[in-house]
């Protein structure tokens, strides 16, 4: 919401130094829409400190902003519990108003700029690990050779991770590993992928054809972190023949695609991998995909988008993407 640049003088009267700080705010942006800006920046981080950071502007500012907001709506919007901060009921409500009235903003910003046809502004993007990994780059690389003047600011974690951010306002849209079941939430198809059973060039099964359920259940596993998309999609398919992930021997639970393939090549140790995260190893050799009779694990990678009117410029990207993968 605020540009970058920020412009400080300071003066000194007998002995005594005032700082006067003269923010530069978008035409639309009024002193009062920049006090809901350094609450919101303090409400996501709930640190005056780290708020003060991201805005370029002093901690006694922050303070000072905050209280002026408090004083307008004669309600304490934090509170302190120790050495932390936390929203009061009045800072929750200013906070929800908040987030909605800057989407506003956004897709005023959006609407406008479309009129001339110009795209501009940030798009705040959140991928999952596989995706993040193996599928995002060069449609990254593609929508800014296209769209220079919309910036990504791209956040990766896990599945429940990036729904969570999504959730929180954090980011505006999302790219997923598995469907979960927020009602919150809106789910659009993107990608369809395939999760494979793989194991290193020499591990003692890597010649086998297939395996049956009872060499699955006598072989140790690496898997990945709990809220994982891809975890949970292995456990539904397993319950289609009979088993569970909880069945497993899991011998060690890593937290990224890179990592469990590094461990396969080290150990006997079988994996459950997209197909997409394999291009590499599967034409050097190093890895080999073993399959499982009875066992089709099919999903998609999902865009995810909070239910209303979705912003433009999530739906540009959204766009962009889809006619990205379509021509391959």
């Amino acid at each position: 919401m605020l540009d970058k640049y920020i412009v400080r003088q300071h003066y000194n009267l007998d002995g005594l130094v005032i700082s006067f700080i003269a923010v530069l705010l978008r035409p639309w942006q009024s002193m009062s829409d920049f006090r809901l800006e350094v609450f919101y920046t303090v409400a996501r981080r709930l640190s005056f400190t780290k708020a003060a950071a991201a805005l370029f502007i002093t901690q006694p500012a922050v303070t000072k902003h905050i209280n002026e907001l408090e004083q307008q709506y004669d309600n304490k919007l934090f509170e302190r519990k120790g050495n932390k901060i936390q929203l009061t009921a009045a800072g929750e409500l200013l906070l929800s108003h908040t987030e909605a009235l800057f989407d506003v903003y956004r897709n005023i910003d959006f609407d406008m700029n479309a009129l001339v046809h110009k795209k501009e502004g940030i798009l705040y993007l959140g991928a999952s690990t596989t995706v993040s990994q193996y599928i995002i780059a060069p449609i990254l690389a593609g929508f800014r050779k296209k769209f220079k003047a919309i910036e990504i600011r791209l956040i990766n974690g896990n599945t429940e991770q990036i729904e969570r951010a999504l959730l929180e306002k954090e980011i505006q849209l999302g790219i997923i590993e598995g469907r979960s079941k927020h009602q919150e939430i809106s789910y659009t198809e993107f990608i369809r992928d395939e999760i494979v059973l793989v194991c290193g060039k020499d591990h003692p099964l890597a010649r086998k054809s297939e395996l049956s359920k009872e060499s699955i259940l006598e072989s140790s596993f690496v898997m990945r972190e709990q809220g994982s998309g891809t975890l949970e999609v292995i456990d539904y398919a397993l319950k289609e023949i009979g088993m569970r992930v909880a069945d497993l021997k899991v011998e060690i639970q890593l937290g990224s695609t890179e990592s469990i393939k590094s461990y396969l090549m080290h150990s006997h140790c079988l994996a459950f991998i997209s197909v997409h995260a394999l291009t590499d190893e599967l034409q050097r050799g190093t890895l080999r995909i073993i399959d499982v009779a009875g066992l089709n694990i099919e999903r998609y990678f999902y865009f995810i988008q909070l239910h209303g009117k979705p912003d433009g410029l999530s739906e540009v990207f959204l766009r962009h993407a889809q006619l990205a993968h379509n021509l391959k």
